[in-house]
């Protein structure tokens, strides 16, 4: 299991392609997940402030989960904090499985629970000022159920 913050720009597919290099002969299956700044709605960067300290344990505690949900051979969550341009990585998300089922699941659970559990502050930069983002209803809906199906 690796969890990195980054406060530079990261190689998402090289990141990923390490990922892949190191997983055993058992893993049939590398899922994974990258998210990147879109321009919506006139932004033009994003300010991602976290906890340091606080935003690593509790990453470590989702992936941990993730673990003891799923058959996972391994994980890798790497997250921007910092001002972040549009079109940049923010976040990737990966899991190593013997089977496609258990690594899709875990990267959708780690994903759902980073929007919802991880301690980030989002500030955009739009055409006509910035303003603080507010958690949104979709993504709290969709780590609710992964509780439902515990």
């Amino acid at each position: 299991m690796t969890v990195k913050l980054k406060g530079e720009p990261f190689d998402p597919h090289a990141e990923l392609a390490a990922f892949e290099r190191r997983q055993g002969e058992d893993v049939g299956a590398v899922a994974s997940f990258i998210g990147r700044m879109r321009a919506d709605g006139g932004a033009r960067q994003l300010t991602l402030e976290h906890y340091p300290g606080m935003t690593e344990k509790e990453i470590g505690r989702i992936v941990r989960e993730a673990r003891a949900r799923w058959s996972l051979d391994d994980a890798l969550v790497i997250h921007r904090y910092a001002t972040i341009q549009v079109g940049d990585p923010i976040v990737l998300v990966a899991a190593a499985a013997a089977h496609r089922g258990e690594a899709l699941a875990a990267v959708a659970f780690i994903i759902d629970y980073l929007k919802t559990r991880a301690p980030f502050w989002k500030k955009e930069d739009r055409d006509k000022g910035s303003a603080w983002v507010d958690a949104r209803d979709a993504d709290d809906q969709a780590a609710e159920k992964w509780t439902k199906q515990n």
